[in-house]
């Protein structure tokens, strides 16, 4: 199993790499997708999406059920989520924010008791603005949150910075920096 969290700004190559990531290795490849169309701009990008994936992968779309949805992907196929930051506005919108750290948890779980490779996306915003009113303040945490959870999950994780990669260390080999 290995779980690799690629995480960065909006634009910031992500989903390009996870796409490549998933093209060159073997296996049967599923593409989880979170986004809803909410807006003809959205459902634009959503289907410009779909175009870029091979017709052969599977795509589930599932903006609310995360876990359960990782559960249903076939063990051995490599499985990249698009992402958690469409699938945290969706939580907190429909489960709440305690809820939806709840369901994190049990979809970063389902995540690594896979056997296939799974790539996930989510973006960074927590290093902008602090947000001038409760709702986005309380999504800003809740992404944090969830990416924390994620994070701590994978075996890998990268920021993505104009679609170049920096891996992260993991905070238990804090001991292991050399002042």
């Amino acid at each position: 199993m290995t779980l690799a969290l690629l995480i960065g700004g909006a634009r910031s190559g992500k989903s390009e790499l996870a796409l490549r990531l998933a093209r060159d290795q073997h296996s049967p490849v599923a593409f989880l997708a979170t986004a809803q169309p909410g807006d003809l701009e959205m459902a634009e990008r959503i289907e410009q999406h779909r175009r870029d994936r091979p017709a052969s992968w599977e795509t589930i779309e599932e903006p609310l059920r995360l876990g359960e949805a990782i559960e249903e992907v076939a063990d051995e196929s490599c499985l990249v989520v698009d992402c958690l930051t469409l699938w945290a506005a969706n939580a907190l919108e429909h489960l709440g924010a305690a809820d939806a750290q709840g369901q994190a948890l049990a979809a970063a779980a389902a995540g690594t008791s896979r056997r296939g490779l799974t790539i996930v996306v989510t973006n960074e915003v927590g290093l902008g603005l602090v947000p001038d009113n409760a709702l986005g303040r309380s999504y800003r945490d809740l992404l944090g949150r969830v990416n924390a959870i994620w994070a701590s999950a994978a075996d890998h994780v990268f920021l993505v910075v104009a679609g170049r990669l920096l891996p992260l260390a993991k905070a238990d080999s804090l001991s292991e920096i050399v002042w």
